[in-house]
């Protein structure tokens, strides 16, 4: 997966008032109060998530280092960002994938199905695997080994921006490299 590793930064368009950006938009935390940001066309209105600016193109693999829970997601850029219902929620509807972790619980959501995944040791680090063409969408617990935690083999039909909801008293942060 080295060769295929992708660096991405978080795009502050798409970042709900209540996300703030640093070190170079490659962290996200969540704050009490929302920030005063202008409003965009991009930016999620009603829930704490945010994109990457680059899209995953073919084979592409990135970590995160998180505290607190969050979702690590993958998604269209149509996903809907001004709605209040299941619309816009990662993993809520068929525009996006997400992989929900807290701890020791981890949980994988699609198209409002869930289903509750094994966790055998805390998680900290995530390495998300994406092959565009091959519509595999793989999640790996990063330590000193890797361990597969989640595979998804389906259709993707556009091109994929990585994404992440942060749930209060929590912060996310892509990795400059390969663990």
């Amino acid at each position: 997966m080295g060769q295929d590793y992708q660096r991405f930064t978080l795009d502050s368009n798409t970042a709900q008032k209540s996300l703030r950006l640093s070190e170079g938009n490659r962290v996200v935390t969540k704050k009490k109060k929302p920030l005063v940001l202008p409003d965009h066309p991009a930016r999620f209105d009603n829930f704490p998530q945010v994109l990457c600016r680059e899209s995953v193109c073919g084979r592409c693999y990135w970590e995160v280092q998180w505290s607190g829970s969050m979702e690590i997601s993958v998604s269209y850029q149509s996903i809907s960002r001004k709605e209040r219902g299941e619309k816009c929620p990662f993993g809520y509807n068929d525009q996006s994938w997400a992989l929900y972790c807290s701890g020791f619980r981890c949980s994988f959501w699609h198209n409002s199905k869930h289903t509750n995944l094994p966790v055998v040791s805390r998680l900290c680090r995530i390495g998300v695997y994406v092959d565009h063409s091959a519509g595999t969408l793989s999640f790996y617990s990063v330590s000193d080994t890797m361990s597969l935690i989640h595979r998804v083999h389906t259709t993707f039909t556009q091109p994929l921006y990585p994404g992440f909801r942060i749930y209060p008293k929590s912060h996310v942060k892509l990795c400059d490299d390969q663990a």
